[in-house]
This record gives C-alpha cells, structure tokens and sequence, in this order.
C-alpha cells in the first residue's frame, strides 16, 4: 500500500530507551553473571571484558529493561495537523508496560491500526514483547506476531522503508533527518549515554525529553516519506 493512502491518525509512531537490569557488572546475580560472559564472548574486541561492554546489556531484551516508551499520535488532515506526544516512563518496568498495553488495547486493536517504529521491527517492537513475556503480561495483538501472515503484520519500519529492499542498508534516524532537514533529535544526549543518564544521574526526565525528541523526528520523518511539510 502507497504510504500517502494509510490514514495516518491510525499509526502510533513510538520509541524505547532501554538500560541494563542493574547499574554494573557487579550488581549481577552469579547466575547472570555467567550468562552474561557467555553473551559477551561473541561481542567482545580486543582489549574489551564481559566487564569493560557491560554497558551495551541494555540492548537485549534478556539483559535489560525498558525505562521510557514514548509515543506520537497525529490527527486532522493537510494544514490542519496536530501532532500529539506521551511517554510512559517508570523505574517500574512492570508497571511502565502495564499502561503502554492499556494504550494499545483500548485504541490500537483494529485491523487499520499500526505501529511504526525506526528500525521498530528489529529492535522496538520485539523487545517489548519480549519484556512483557519476563513480566509476566498479555501481549497485546499489534505485537503478537504468533500465526499471522506477513501481509497481517501491521508493523512499520521507516529505516526498512529507507532500504528499497537493499538488506545491507543501515541508516539512522539521525542522518535521516539531516538529509530531510528535520532538527537533529540527538541536540542533547544520545542512545549510548542513557544509561549514564539513568543510573549515574537519576535522571529519568532527560531520558523522556530525549526519547520524545526521537519520536518526533520519527514522525517527520515518515512525513517526508509520504511527501508532506513537516509538523510542529
């Protein structure tokens, strides 16, 4: 389907920031410990230890949690746009994706509803699912890819859309919105520094702001994609 006939009041545009489950190596349990070295033996370069990279356990979904889920909504048609933004962010993982599930059950259970996400199908999308399996919750059925079809699947991807069907192809959101001339979303920290940010500074409102900044740009993106203004 052509990107300009999907009614884009029914996407939900959204991000995640995810941090490792606990603030070092050393607060690990033995048990994760050693499963964690045996993650890191394929990842480590050099001079680097389990130790040393530990800070990247965010990015897998068995080794970290997700403190900050933010969403963009746009509703009306042509000039008359209006771009909305929430973010569900807790240090209770549990209870941040128990009021991320509401949302989608309540106003993304339809046939016409769906999620778009930047690099969303690879990292997003099955990273909350697989959360919400640890924390014991529902998955809701936007995510539940279980039996479906691929052409039931209502996931959108804009760095997948970027590829034109070249597999090798990685491009950022943040190249992408300098290439569209969309306002940088990494003006204050980036994706590497949220764990900092989180543990070192306590700082979850950062990571919100940030998080935000990312979804927005998303959106302007995906606009740009369509051949439509960007919006406030």
């Amino acid at each position: 389907m052509k990107l300009n006939r999907i009614d884009i009041s029914k996407v939900l545009f959204l991000d995640i920031e995810t941090v490792p489950m606990v603030a070092s190596y050393q607060e690990m349990t033995d048990k994760f410990k050693v499963l964690w070295d045996k993650k890191a033996a394929y990842l480590i370069k050099d001079e680097e230890t389990p130790e040393s990279i530990f800070q990247r356990a965010g990015i897998y979904a068995e080794f970290g949690k997700i403190v900050c889920i933010s969403v963009g909504f746009v509703n009306g048609k042509d000039d008359k746009r209006e771009l909305r933004i929430k973010s569900f962010a807790e240090d209770d993982e549990k209870k941040l994706l128990s009021d991320f599930s509401e949302l989608l059950n309540r106003y993304y259970n339809k046939s016409d509803s769906r999620l778009c996400g930047h690099n969303g199908k690879e990292f997003d999308f099955p990273y909350i699912a697989r959360r919400m399996l640890v924390n014991g919750l529902p998955i809701p059925d936007i995510l539940d890819l279980t039996g479906k079809k691929p052409w039931e699947i209502q996931h959108l991807d804009t760095m997948e859309l970027w590829k034109f069907g070249d597999y090798k192809h990685f491009t950022s959101l943040n190249l992408l919105a300098a290439i569209f001339d969309i306002p940088s979303p990494k003006d204050d920290i980036d994706g590497s520094q949220v764990a900092g940010v989180y543990y070192g500074e306590k700082n979850l409102d950062r990571i919100v702001t940030y998080c935000e900044k990312d979804v927005k740009t998303l959106i302007n993106v995906f606009m740009r994609y369509r051949g439509e203004p960007i919006l406030d």
